[in-house]
């Protein structure tokens, strides 16, 4: 369940724009539907949650239960969407502090050797930056650990993954005999550099379907094989999924249709840029996911708004005076959790003489962190607000699988829309090959 409030953005549009898109909005929601706008050709991410692949899913499930019985760590190599899915997913699930599993091998020589010590590995991440540093303190790190390698690539040949997974198979089978069983390969069906090394060494792979891009491909082996190796339940997570998109499907007024139309009408009013403020910090992870979603499919042809994200109250402390008086061309979007898992109490302290306590806080003893967090989000948005900013607010019940996979389809179901309102094919980026073909130039290619 995903509630949508927006009176607090209300005064910032024109009535005709707040008002007159409802014909358009529904337009571009058929065209999502029927496969008739630009770029459908790319709606391959609603094609896999209409036809629920439940082998498939198995499959997966498995596969993970195989890296968290014998793998220490898993690397994930990728960039872009072939890595932010995951992460997002795996960091908003994720206790904030690793504990060891229930169960505790006792007997490390029932394992051949290398085999894991028994607790939930780790996720890791390479080649979606260039830091040489980064890759050699990996490779420290992962030094006497049992590790698992999954590369990401559709093409095989991007830059970043590509020389960061050159690094990693050098060492991977430098170390482990069964290499071609611990290094895994999700790409293309049959063509490119990644399918051609798979087939040689006899990887194990995924297919990237050809109708899927990277930044929609969370819920496809790109994100649902890293996500089970870190233990949880992709099939809540996809079944999540599946039920959003019934729910816009068959809604004659949704809040995914709403927001895209609210989104649509800011823009045109001249907010520019869109704040996605979240006070757990479990969901900053989201948050680059969100980003890469709304800024590759809408920023085209000198249109659309440009997507950031903020972590409250943290970064209230570093950019909340710009929000509060900077340039008004901000809209901002609130994501928060019905149920925060904020039960624990400000404690009472001893007062001083006059009934106050030593540093001023006792007007807080005794409530949650919850009740301080929602007094926090609501003087914020009214402060914003009053300041010049439109805000939204968005709310899930809780931060589980199921609910996690239907905001993912909120989202992808919102841009969709949102890029068909601008007039721009939400599911290409010609832009991004700008500063590949630079970059190849100066390294001689």
């Amino acid at each position: 369940m995903i509630s949508l409030d927006l009176h607090r953005s209300d005064d910032f549009v024109a009535s005709h724009l707040r008002d007159g898109l409802e014909n358009r909005v529904k337009a571009a929601h058929r065209a999502i539907i029927n496969k008739t706008g630009a770029g459908s050709e790319w709606i391959g991410w609603r094609d896999v949650l209409a036809s629920p692949n439940d082998a498939l899913l198995e499959e997966i499930s498995l596969q993970g239960k195989e890296i968290r019985e014998r793998a220490d760590v898993l690397v994930c190599v990728g960039i872009g969407g072939s890595y932010l899915g995951a992460d997002a997913v795996i960091k908003a699930l994720s206790p904030y502090f690793r504990a060891a599993k229930d169960e505790v091998v006792e007997e490390a020589s029932l394992f051949e050797p290398g085999a894991s010590t028994g607790k939930t590995p780790e996720v890791l991440f390479a080649g979606h930056h260039l830091s040489g540093k980064y890759l050699t303190e990996l490779l420290d790190y992962l030094e006497g650990k049992s590790v698992y390698v999954n590369m990401i690539s559709k093409s095989g040949t991007t830059l970043e993954p590509g020389i960061a997974f050159r690094v990693i198979r050098d060492w991977m089978e430098a170390r482990f005999e069964d290499s071609s069983r611990r290094i895994m390969a999700t790409t293309d069906a049959e063509r490119g550099a990644l399918r051609a090394l798979a087939t040689e060494k006899g990887y194990r792979t995924h297919i990237i379907p050809d109708d899927v891009g990277g930044r929609f491909s969370v819920l496809t082996p790109v994100g649902l094989l890293p996500i089970a190796a870190a233990g949880f339940d992709i099939r809540s997570l996809f079944y999540g999924a599946v039920a959003m998109m019934k729910e816009i499907d068959t809604s004659e007024n949704h809040a995914a249709l709403d927001y895209a139309a609210r989104r649509y009408a800011l823009h045109e009013s001249g907010f520019t840029t869109e704040v996605l403020s979240v006070f757990e910090p479990s969901l900053s992870g989201f948050g680059g996911w969100w980003q890469q979603l709304f800024g590759e499919s809408e920023g085209k042809e000198h249109k659309g708004i440009f997507p950031t994200t903020c972590l409250f109250s943290t970064d209230l402390h570093s950019l909340g005076q710009y929000l509060q008086e900077g340039r008004r061309n901000v809209a901002e979007t609130f994501l928060t959790l019905g149920d925060d898992r904020g039960h624990i109490t400000v404690p009472e302290w001893d007062s001083d003489a006059d009934g106050s306590t030593a540093d001023g806080l006792s007007f807080v003893a005794g409530k949650t962190f919850s009740d301080v967090t929602q007094a926090a989000l609501h003087g914020t948005m009214d402060a914003h607000v009053q300041g010049g900013v439109p805000v939204q607010h968005l709310e899930i019940e809780r931060l589980d699988e199921n609910a996690l996979g239907g905001l993912i389809y909120f989202f992808e179901h919102v841009v969709a829309i949102g890029g068909y309102l601008l007039g721009v094919n939400p599911f290409d980026q010609p832009g991004v090959e700008a500063y590949k073909r630079a970059m190849y130039e100066r390294l001689g290619r």
